[in-house]
């Protein structure tokens, strides 16, 4: 590469929670499983919180693809989580369709406290559809 710069892979930035997935992310540090190193994690009390223009911001400052750690029927903030979160990914899709952003640079899952390798093999698995679709 003529700029020097080592590329090892797609940046990711994840929005993860702070008592659901923050502990699996956590765990799959101190259990050693490996996933790439160009993937960032934001802390969020709950994933339904999450507003599309940080989203859009993220891919227009150059993250690849953002991933939504969320709560899923887990939120200790509400039953309605799972509902509104999906409704917010649904409404940044369009707002990135709008503004000619493949829908695919955005993923979520629900990731239980103890889900380290469903995390990792989500970030794995993003990675790669993120490299794939670059080249």
């Amino acid at each position: 590469m003529a700029s020097g710069k080592v590329n090892h892979g797609p940046n990711i930035l994840v929005f993860s929670t702070e008592k659901i997935s923050d502990p699996a992310i956590d765990m799959a540090g101190l259990l050693k499983l490996h996933y790439p190193p160009t993937v960032y994690t934001i802390p969020v009390p709950c994933s339904s919180a999450i507003k599309p223009k940080w989203i859009l911001h993220a891919l227009e400052q150059g993250f690849d693809g953002v991933f939504i750690a969320a709560d899923g029927t887990d939120c200790p903030y509400g039953e309605s989580c799972t509902e509104k979160t999906g409704e917010l990914v649904s409404r940044t899709m369009e707002m990135m369709k709008e503004k000619g952003l493949d829908t695919a640079r955005l993923k979520m899952a629900a990731i239980c406290s103890v889900c380290s390798e469903a995390f990792v093999k989500h970030v794995k698995s993003f990675s790669q559809y993120l490299s794939q679709s670059s080249n």
